[in-house]
């Protein structure tokens, strides 16, 4: 058979090509779905009726009614979060704190027994490995929660950098072996979140414990049942925000107690797009966003130096390359809010430009905030002078530009045109 046969032979309708299109994509969304991993909560979430979709590495639910609604509801009530897709590592031993001096930013010599810290492992670039949380939880014992998404590349650097002269363990408390010792993490946050807990606890004289936690505060507690490590910490930039270390195995059975007990208080249960728009909303960082990622960011860049203790006595991995950075950096980060609704969001990577047209930056994050508007962050020249108050334009470009792109459209068209954003202060006023 000639080429022209064989051609022939293999020509299918246009209708045909498409249909075979979509299977080879819904296939692939099904292989990918297939792979993905599933916390304890998955068929809660289910239940709920949540969205999933994946993150991670992990099937984790979007939201359960709206993002602006559960938004709302931390800023105003308190909202339940499921994060235990995040890593919790176990580090112990008579060097434990040496340990972790050597291998984080931040000065855990100084970590009081019952406080946490927030922290960066660093290369030895000065590039950031993760972000991490770090709690004192008992004499020569600390738990490390870390990224989802990073949890094995951060257990091997630990173990890596681990030397056989130390007195010191890493242990990965998710997994099976850890036994009884198990644990993962739900979030609880908003200002009724304290009144929530009070109302589960077994022993009514934790009652005032609770009520004196200090912020980074951590205090174990009977709660509904279940032995739970109690942080006040979190990632909504609430202040009355808590973390709750219980088995992965009784996450669900505490979860519903926390629904039953605090539903008529406005508690609602909240997905990852809402955790998005808050920590978006206080200036959180995101690894891969305004951490590392494809700008390659450090906490010099993000307004954050001060969790990195170059003056302390240990030095730490990455310190002289994370100094060099730092005395060089020409960008940081600002926040802006969008002037208008129902605007194109900004994704990274997209341009913010000056009232002149000049690219100055590009943006990190955006989500939309609890009254509709767009808030987002944006890393600038710092020769921009971009100062609080001050007006810029923040260009959200299709998925697919025009090819080519052209500067006129024609007659009745449209052109890409810049959003005017405010810049706001690079926090949030602080709510106790």
């Amino acid at each position: 058979m000639g080429s022209k046969g064989i051609s022939t032979a293999f020509c299918a309708p246009p209708a045909f090509v498409a249909f075979l299109l979509v299977l080879v994509v819904a296939w692939a969304r099904i292989g990918e779905m297939s792979t993905l991993k599933r916390t304890t909560l998955y068929e809660t979430h289910k239940q709920l009726g949540a969205r999933m979709a994946p993150f991670g590495g992990w099937e984790m639910p979007l939201w359960y009614r709206s993002a602006r609604e559960e938004h709302l509801a931390v800023r105003n009530a308190a909202g339940l979060f499921d994060v235990t897709h995040m890593g919790v590592l176990e580090v112990s031993g008579v060097d434990a704190c040496a340990f972790l001096d050597q291998l984080t930013t931040n000065d855990v010599s100084r970590l009081a027994l019952g406080r946490a810290q927030y922290s960066y492992i660093l290369d030895d670039q000065g590039d950031v490995v993760d972000d991490v949380m770090i709690y004192h939880v008992a004499p020569q014992r600390y738990l490390m929660v870390v990224n989802a998404a990073n949890d094995e590349k951060v257990q091997r650097w630990l173990r890596d950098h681990l030397s056989p002269a130390m007195d010191c363990r890493v242990r990965d408390l998710r997994a099976p072996e850890a036994g009884r010792d198990r644990r993962a993490d739900l979030a609880l946050q908003g200002p009724r979140a304290r009144e929530i807990l009070a109302a589960l606890l077994d022993v009514p004289s934790q009652a005032a414990d609770l009520q004196a936690l200090p912020y980074t505060g951590v205090m174990a507690a009977r709660l509904a049942g279940e032995d739970v490590l109690i942080a006040r910490t979190g990632y909504t930039g609430e202040r009355v925000a808590f973390e709750l270390f219980v088995h992965p195995e009784r996450a669900p059975a505490l979860w519903d107690a926390l629904l039953a007990a605090g539903s008529p208080l406005g508690l609602c249960p909240c997905g990852l797009a809402a955790r998005d728009s808050l920590r978006t909303e206080a200036g959180l960082p995101l690894y891969g966003h305004e951490l590392a990622g494809p700008l390659n960011l450090a906490p010099c860049h993000i307004g954050f130096d001060r969790f990195v203790k170059l003056e302390k006595a240990v030095e730490f991995i990455g310190k002289p390359a994370y100094a060099q950075k730092a005395a060089q950096a020409t960008m940081h980060l600002v926040r802006f809010r969008l002037q208008e609704r129902n605007v194109r969001v900004p994704r990274l990577g997209d341009p913010v430009l000056d009232r002149r047209g000049r690219v100055i930056g590009t943006v990190t994050s955006c989500a939309q905030d609890g009254e509709g508007y767009l808030i987002g962050m944006a890393l600038v020249e710092k020769a921009a002078n971009v100062a609080e108050g001050a007006t810029i334009y923040v260009l959200a470009l299709p998925e697919r530009l025009p090819e080519p792109l052209k500067p006129f459209a024609p007659l009745g068209g449209r052109v890409l045109m810049p959003e005017p954003a405010t810049v706001l202060p690079r926090f949030p006023p602080r709510r106790e």
